[in-house]
C-alpha cells in the first residue's frame, strides 16, 4: 500500500470539501483524475474510504482513519518544509491561515502585506469561514492559524487578542437615527437592508440577527465588500450592519452615518488562535507573533 502526498493532501481536500468536485478543485486536479487517485487508494485498501450520496460523499470508518493520519502527516511535512526552509533559499514554506469576514476584509491585508514583504520564502493559503469554522478547523488541525471573533468556541486552543472591531449600523446621514449614540435593531422597523452576498459568513449572522429582532430580513441590494454596502447605505437603499473600522473608513468620503449597536452581539473582538504553539513551523510562529503585536492587538484590550 503506497499513497503519496498528492494523495492525502486530495483526500483531506475531499472529505473537507464535502464533494469529490470541489475536492479536486481545492487540489488544482481534473475530476477525471482525482477520481482515479481516490479509486487507486480503495483498491490498494481493499475497500471503501468514501460514502458515495446525492449531496457529495462522506468518510467511512476507514476513510476516518486515513484523514487523522493523512492529517497528521501533512502537519508534520509542513513543519519539514519550514524548518528546513531556514537552511537554504530553495524551498518554500506554506502557512493555513483561516480568517472571519470583518478580518480578512479589514484587518489582515496590511499585516500580511508587511509580513510577507519580509518573509519572502513564505507563502499563506488564506481562506474565509464563519468564526465557529474557524475555530472548529484549527482545532481539528485543518488550519494552523485561524482569526475568529471571541463568541467561537476556543476549547482546546490557544488564543491572543488580534482587534477589537464592533459591529455599528450605517445609514444615510438624513436619517432618524442618524444621530442617536446608540440603537437597536427593533429601532429601524420593517427597514429595508443592504449586505454582502447570500452565504457570507457574516452577513449570515447578521441576518439571523435581523430576524431574532423580528424585523423582516430583506435585502435591496446584496454587495461583494464592506465599502459597497455603505456606498449603497449613504444613498438611502438600505440600512447596513458592517464593521466599525470599515464604517469609519467610509465615512471620510461618503454622507455616511455609523450608529453603535446596543445589541450583546455587536460587541466583538477578534482573536488569533491556535491548537498548539510549539507545534507550528517557524513561520507559523512568526506569523502568529507579528500578527498579535503591539500596538495593533492592543486595540481588542
Amino acid at each position: 500500500m503506497r499513497f503519496d502526498l498528492t494523495d492525502l493532501r486530495l483526500f483531506v481536500h475531499v472529505v473537507e470539501a464535502g464533494s469529490l468536485t470541489r475536492g479536486a478543485d481545492r487540489a488544482h486536479m481534473t475530476l477525471a483524475s482525482a477520481s482515479q487517485r481516490v479509486r487507486g487508494m480503495e483498491q490498494a485498501l481493499g475497500g471503501p474510504l468514501l460514502q458515495r450520496h446525492a449531496a457529495g460523499v462522506t468518510p467511512t470508518e476507514a476513510g476516518r482513519t486515513l484523514l487523522h493520519h493523512a492529517r497528521t502527516v501533512l502537519a508534520q511535512m509542513q513543519c519539514l518544509y519550514g524548518e528546513m526552509a531556514e537552511h537554504g533559499q530553495g524551498l518554500r514554506s506554506r502557512v493555513r491561515l483561516l480568517a472571519n469576514t470583518a478580518a480578512l476584509m479589514e484587518h489582515l491585508p496590511g499585516p500580511l502585506a508587511d509580513f510577507l514583504a519580509a518573509h519572502p520564502q513564505v507563502s499563506v493559503d488564506l481562506d474565509e469561514r464563519a468564526s465557529a469554522d474557524v475555530a472548529n478547523a484549527v482545532r481539528a488541525g485543518l488550519a494552523d492559524i485561524g482569526i475568529a471573533s471571541q463568541l467561537a468556541d476556543f476549547g482546546g486552543l490557544v488564543h491572543h487578542a488580534f482587534r477589537r472591531d464592533d459591529l455599528v449600523l450605517v445609514l444615510p446621514r438624513g436619517h432618524a437615527l442618524a444621530r442617536r449614540r446608540r440603537a437597536t435593531l427593533a429601532e429601524l422597523g420593517d427597514a429595508e437592508w443592504v449586505g454582502l452576498a447570500a452565504g457570507n459568513p457574516l452577513q449570515e449572522h447578521i441576518s439571523r440577527q435581523i430576524r431574532a429582532a423580528g424585523l423582516p430580513s430583506h435585502y435591496r441590494a446584496r454587495v461583494r465588500s464592506f465599502d459597497a454596502v455603505c456606498r449603497m447605505a449613504a444613498q438611502g437603499i438600505g440600512a447596513g450592519v458592517v464593521p466599525h473600522t470599515a464604517a469609519s473608513r467610509c465615512a471620510r468620503t461618503m454622507a455616511l452615518a455609523r450608529v453603535p449597536l446596543a445589541e450583546e452581539w455587536a460587541g466583538r473582538e477578534l482573536r488569533a488562535c491556535v491548537r498548539d504553539e510549539a507545534a507550528l513551523s517557524p513561520q507559523a510562529r512568526a506569523l502568529l507573533a507579528h500578527l498579535t503585536a503591539l500596538p495593533q492587538a492592543a486595540r481588542c484590550a
